[in-house]
């Protein structure tokens, strides 16, 4: 697949994240797919996430999902957190439901391009083959990086083009036969 989402973007310093529900380069299990959008077993759990090594100067940190592969010629975003203080390096399982009670204080979730304000899980369609499900934590410069509340995910990642430090990145797939 060449459809690479950080081609174009300038590089920044790589750190570390994993997740006890999700492993870099492997399917995602059936609760990260969405119900919402009639996936059996899906629930639209967002994944546990923990990351390390985030570069010197980091003041925040935005958590985005994205699937370049949807067939939308310019993918799908399925989740943006925005605001996470610096202090903050790990979110439960479940974090990015319609509450986002579970999320740090301070943080927001930005509407997806459903136009919901939480995780919408995989659903890609029925023999489209794998796609691939990026789960960045970006590293800011700034504590607040003062999109909208009602921001497309698209719009924060040209606002934070200029402001991220570093990007921690884990992929997971995801196929409906």
């Amino acid at each position: 697949m060449n459809n690479d989402p950080f081609a174009t973007l300038p590089e920044v310093d790589v750190f570390q994240v994993t997740s006890n529900d999700i492993m870099d380069g492997f399917p995602l299990p059936p609760h990260h797919f969405s119900g919402m959008s009639g996936v059996e077993g899906g629930r639209d759990l967002s994944p546990h996430l923990k990351w390390s090594g985030a570069p010197e100067g980091t003041k925040s940190y935005a958590i985005t999902a994205y699937d370049p592969d949807a067939p939308t010629g310019s993918g799908l975003w399925h989740w943006a957190v925005i605001n996470i203080p610096a202090n903050v390096t790990e979110i439960p399982t479940g974090a990015g439901d319609e509450q986002g009670t579970q999320l740090p204080q301070g943080a927001r979730q930005l509407p997806n391009d459903l136009r919901l304000e939480c995780f919408i899980g995989a659903a890609p369609p029925a023999g489209h083959g794998p796609h691939r499900y990026y789960f960045v934590v970006h590293a800011l410069d700034v504590e607040n990086i003062g999109v909208d509340p009602n921001a497309t995910p698209a719009l924060l990642g040209f606002t934070m083009q200029s402001h991220t430090l570093g990007r921690a990145v884990l992929m997971a797939t995801g196929e409906m036969k």
